[in-house]
Formats: C-alpha cells, sequence, structure tokens
C-alpha cells in the first residue's frame, strides 16, 4: 500500500495551483506549504507532496480513487480548467476492466494524471 507520493516540479506555483484545482473535487485541500507542498483530504497526513525542482524523471503516471464516476468526470473538468492537458476523456476502459471508469490529463510538468473509479 502506498503512503504517499512527492513529485518534484520545474515551476512550483504553477504546480500547486493545478493540483489545488484538480484534486478539489475529491475533496483534497493544500495543508502544508514548505519546501515541499502537501496535499490531502485531512491536515494531519497528507499523502500528495510536490516539490520545487526539476520534474521527476521519467514522468510517472498516477492515478487518485474517486468514489464516483461523477467524481471523475468532475476532476478531469477541474484539472482542464486549472491547466492540464487532455489526455483522454472519461470513460470505460474494457481492456482493464468491465467497469474501470477513468479520464487522464498531463499536469503542468507532463505527468500523467489519472482520475479513476471502479465502482458500476
Amino acid at each position: 500500500m502506498i503512503d504517499h507520493l512527492e513529485l518534484y516540479s520545474a515551476d512550483l506555483a504553477r504546480s500547486v495551483a493545478f493540483y489545488r484545482g484538480a484534486l478539489g473535487p475529491l475533496g483534497y485541500a493544500l495543508r502544508v506549504e514548505a519546501a515541499s507542498n502537501g496535499f490531502g483530504t485531512d491536515g494531519a497526513d497528507p499523502d500528495f507532496w510536490i516539490r520545487g525542482g526539476a520534474p521527476s524523471t521519467p514522468r510517472p503516471h498516477f492515478a487518485f480513487a474517486c468514489a464516483t464516476r461523477a467524481v471523475v468526470d468532475a476532476a478531469h473538468r477541474a484539472a482542464l480548467a486549472a491547466g492540464g492537458n487532455d489526455n483522454g476523456a472519461p470513460r470505460v476502459l474494457t481492456h482493464i476492466g468491465p467497469s474501470y471508469y477513468a479520464g487522464f490529463v498531463h499536469d503542468p510538468d507532463g505527468h500523467n494524471v489519472e482520475f479513476v473509479c471502479r465502482a458500476v
């Protein structure tokens, strides 16, 4: 089980603004503002971190679990509105599973961000 993830960003302010918008529909908020900025659904244990520096190489692919397909749709829209680039509109990916519903964006540094719901 993954406890947390930290990425490096070439433009920290831009990435923090992007993830504030993109992760809002999932209940995430910026909880720690420091050399490494932490996002989470509660203040005690942020699980997603962004630090300034050269972007992570190679660019990782990571997914945020969403409770419903509507949350996937909302997060995908929010990520685009926050400056992300579309990398695949939300849809069922039957090659992964019959109820695997996901949408993808590239963040400002080109990381492949996925929003996924496995529920029907």
